[in-house]
C-alpha cells in the first residue's frame, strides 16, 4: 500500500482558504474591517515568508468562531464554501487526488488551516481522511471556545499529528512502498523530508529552490 498526503492551501486550491475565510467574515460585516483585514494580510505575508507565530496567529483566527452560535458558523461556512472555494478548487488537484485513490493509496489532507474551515472542502475533494489544526469546543453543543485543542498541524507539528494519525490506524510510515506529500510551502519542509516522494506543487521561491537542488519534481495543478 502507499500513502498520499497533500497539502490545501495554495496546492489543491489555488487560493488560502484561511485568509478567504477571514476575508469572507470581514465581506459580511462580521469582522471590522479597519481592525482584522490589515491583520489578516500581515499574517498571510509572515506564512509565505516562513516567519508566522502560530500560536498567535490561531488566537486571531479562532477567536470569532467563539463569538457565534454553531448554526450560523455552518450557514456561513456553505455560502463560503460556494463563493469562495469552490471557484478555486482546481480541476487538476480533482484528478491527482482522484488517481491516487483510485491506485488504492491512503490518502489524507495535512493541513495548517482549522478544521471547520477544511472539513468541507475535504469531503468536496473525496478525501475521508483529514488532519488539521483542531479549535478547542465546549461540551456537547458543538460551540468552539476560541482556543486550539492539541498540536497545531503546523510545520513540524504536521509530521507528529501524521504519525499520531497512522498509529491510530495501526501503520507507521513502513506500512507503506512508497509515500507522497505534496505541497506548495517552505513551512512544509519538515514534512516533505520525511516521505519517499515529495512533491512541490507551484511553490514559493524558497520551496522551488530547495526542490531544484534537491532533484525533486515540480508541478503545477493551476
Amino acid at each position: 500500500m502507499n500513502l498520499a498526503l497533500f497539502d490545501l492551501d495554495n496546492t489543491l486550491l489555488a487560493g488560502d482558504s484561511d485568509f478567504e475565510w477571514a476575508q469572507y467574515l470581514i465581506s459580511r460585516g462580521v469582522l471590522d474591517r479597519e481592525v482584522y483585514e490589515a491583520r489578516n494580510l500581515d499574517f498571510y505575508a509572515q506564512y509565505k515568508a516562513g516567519t508566522l507565530d502560530i500560536h498567535e496567529f490561531l488566537d486571531f483566527q479562532l477567536k470569532p468562531l467563539s463569538r457565534h452560535p454553531r448554526s450560523q458558523l455552518d450557514a456561513w461556512h456553505a455560502d463560503f464554501m460556494a463563493s469562495h472555494i469552490l471557484p478555486i478548487v482546481t480541476e487538476k488537484g480533482r484528478q491527482l487526488v482522484r488517481r491516487h485513490l483510485d491506485e488504492g493509496a491512503l490518502v489524507a489532507i495535512v493541513t495548517a488551516t482549522n478544521s471547520f474551515v477544511t472539513a468541507p472542502i475535504a469531503r468536496e475533494f473525496g478525501i475521508a481522511h483529514l488532519l488539521a489544526t483542531e479549535p478547542e469546543q465546549a461540551d456537547g453543543d458543538g460551540a468552539f471556545t476560541g482556543r486550539v485543542h492539541g498540536i497545531p498541524c503546523f510545520r513540524e507539528g504536521k509530521i507528529a499529528r501524521v504519525d499520531d494519525w497512522l498509529t491510530g490506524l495501526g501503520h507507521d510510515w513502513s506500512s507503506f512502498e512508497r509515500s507522497w506529500f505534496y505541497s506548495d510551502s517552505l513551512n512544509d519542509l519538515p514534512l516533505l523530508g520525511k516521505v519517499t516522494d515529495p512533491v512541490a506543487v507551484d511553490p514559493d521561491d524558497t520551496l522551488a529552490q530547495h526542490a531544484q537542488r534537491n532533484g525533486w519534481p515540480i508541478l503545477s495543478l493551476r
